[in-house]
């Protein structure tokens, strides 16, 4: 009997050719059934992209990147203010001189009077590298936008390809469903088997095409999502080309930390505001010193026309700028400290990304290399011992549902993989 099953074993891949797992993202090399929803004649060609085809698309049309491309902008202007020189004063007054002494006359009576503000050197450093380092935090804002925005593409591209791999796989399930279904009928009818066998064959038939209906359905929440990341350059109806079954290889957690303490954006936006906070602090203290401005002023009438030239100096007697200098000091603690959070957060989420990276990686090697071939194995050995008399249609079913779970963890292994990877991939911000 058990040289019996074996050839039944062999003759049944070729009977049941479906319960090869689905598709070159599961198990590569072994044949995949056509799947039973496929349209009969040929459908219109639906465009398909690959990851960097809607990278470079979502670069280019994203709204939120130009958005942060004229944040950017006014960065730029504030420090082309911050480097503006004061203007001058200029007041002219026009009036009638009244005589009031013997053998005086009336008559008209002009002034103009220029003053030019100083504009105090270190003053102006301080206030010039507060504007760069602020359009440097905004550019570096700008830099984490853009790699978030990357990193969300990514992720769902990945699981579009999940989607599309749950549904070749849920197609070949209900071709094969079908195929017992047939089977199991034919048995019946002949008197072989029991009628509660072609009940269970039709619950598991119906099972199967609610599972491929359903896998439908996500697909097309998947391609919605994702084209809301790319833009609205993406046609509605689109397909993406890639691999689920790459495995990504990062760096070491040594390698990766010094990484994002390195350039990581958001960290780096944190310093730049912390270095804007201390030059602002250094600019209002500055400003407790005295303003120098010159001036010079003309007076004339009928007789007499004046000249001078002189020196204002504006005194802080009354205003010595205790709150800005408080505020600003204020502020800087506040940025110093959220520069520190933002540091440990960052390097704690980057240690999470590597631990799910590595669980995620073992997972795949056991399902790749033992599990799921132990249990395509089991369910073709339950297939033969069914065809034989061994053993019931339950235990047959019993092993059909283990391979698809066993194939269904394989795929969101190595979902959760691609997943991790991008994560890290997002926090270490490669250049």
């Amino acid at each position: 009997m058990i040289s019996k099953i074996c050839v039944a074993v062999a003759l049944s891949a070729a009977v049941f050719p479906g319960f090869a797992a689905s598709g070159g993202d599961v198990v590569p090399g072994r044949p995949a059934l056509a799947p039973a929803a496929a349209p009969a004649a040929a459908a219109a060609p639906v465009a398909a992209f690959s990851l960097a085809a809607l990278r470079d698309m979502a670069r280019a049309t994203h709204p939120s990147l130009a958005a942060a491309d004229a944040y950017v902008e006014a960065g730029q202007a504030q420090l082309t203010t911050a480097a503006a020189y004061p203007n001058p004063d200029v007041e002219f007054l026009a009036g009638r001189s009244q005589a009031r002494l013997p053998g005086a006359v009336d008559g008209s009576v002009r002034s103009l009077a220029l003053t030019q503000r100083l504009d105090n050197p270190w003053q102006r450093e301080a206030r010039l590298d507060a504007a760069r380092f602020g359009l440097e935090a905004r550019e570096a804002e700008r830099r984490g936008l853009r790699n978030d925005l990357l990193a969300r593409l990514d992720q769902r591209f990945f699981d579009m390809l999940r989607r599309q791999a749950e549904l070749r796989a849920s197609q070949e399930d209900l071709g094969i469903a079908e195929q017992i279904r047939s089977k199991v009928a034919v048995r019946v009818n002949t008197g072989e088997s029991p009628r509660y066998e072609l009940i269970k064959a039709d619950t598991e038939l119906l099972n199967a095409q609610k599972a491929a209906e359903s896998a439908g359905l996500r697909i097309a929440q998947a391609r919605a999502a994702l084209r809301t990341v790319v833009g609205p350059s993406l046609p509605a109806d689109f397909q993406v080309e890639g691999s689920l079954a790459r495995n990504p290889v990062v760096p070491s957690l040594d390698e990766l930390r010094a990484d994002l303490l390195a350039r990581n954006p958001e960290l780096l936006r944190s310093r730049a505001d912390v270095r804007r906070a201390e030059r602002q602090l250094d600019l209002e203290r500055l400003r407790r010193q005295p303003e120098v401005a010159l001036k010079v002023a003309e007076e004339q009438d009928r007789e007499l026309r004046d000249t001078r030239l002189g020196v204002v100096v504006n005194v802080p007697i009354w205003d010595r700028r205790k709150g800005p200098v408080a505020e600003a000091t204020a502020l800087l603690s506040r940025s110093r400290s959220e520069e520190a959070s933002q540091q440990l957060m960052l390097v704690q989420a980057l240690e999470g990304a590597y631990r799910e990276y590595e669980i995620a990686r073992t997972q795949v090697n056991a399902l790749e290399n033992g599990i799921l071939r132990e249990a395509e194995s089991t369910m073709k050995v339950a297939e033969a011992a069914y065809r034989f008399g061994e053993r019931g249609i339950l235990e047959y079913l019993d092993a059909q549902r283990v391979f698809r779970a066993a194939r269904n963890e394989l795929i969101a292994a190595r979902y959760a993989l691609q997943l991790a990877a991008i994560e890290i991939e997002r926090l270490r911000a490669p250049q």
